[in-house]
């Protein structure tokens, strides 16, 4: 699987070799105002089904939804990591700190890199809330874009009739 940049209106399923039975299937495809696109490929070594293809492009756009949830999320300036370790993490504390009215703060996350990390200190629970709000409507921003992409797919494009 790779990205490709090519012409726009390039058809989503295509025999580039009858002799040897390859065939292409693209998906994602943006198309640019000069003409051009760019768009996801795949090369086959037989004509896919239907439901081949639904699992070949719902699977890439989980993947890119997970990525885009893992590593796509900034805070103050800085990324922050959205592993389910910190997820989970992040959900605890914010937890605890509503329980009980703040006693477990103040509490410290890293954010950053792993070449250069960031600490990030929070004193009170607004000030949590208000960082794992953002950080859980970053995750529902992801999964509905992904959603939408997967619900967008027109099968009937690759049927092989």
């Amino acid at each position: 699987m790779k990205r490709v940049e090519g012409s726009a209106g390039v058809p989503v399923l295509e025999c580039t070799n009858p002799v040897k039975n390859r065939w292409r299937v693209r998906w994602d495809v943006e198309t640019r105002e000069d003409g051009s696109a760019s768009y996801m490929e795949e090369e086959l070594d037989h004509r896919p089904h239907v439901e081949e293809v639904r699992s070949l492009v719902s699977g890439w756009y989980n993947a890119e939804t997970d990525e885009r949830i893992l590593c796509g999320f900034e805070y103050d300036g800085q990324p922050v990591w959205l592993s389910s370790e910190n997820q989970f993490n992040y959900k605890a504390a914010y937890d605890l700190a509503v329980q009980t009215g703040g006693l477990n703060l103040p509490v410290t996350f890293k954010f950053g890199t792993d070449d250069s990390p960031s600490y990030r200190t929070f004193e009170t629970v607004e000030e949590l809330q208000s960082f794992y709000i953002k950080a859980m409507a970053h995750i529902q921003t992801a999964l509905l874009e992904g959603w939408k992409k997967k619900d967008a797919l027109d099968l009937a494009l690759y049927d092989a009739g």
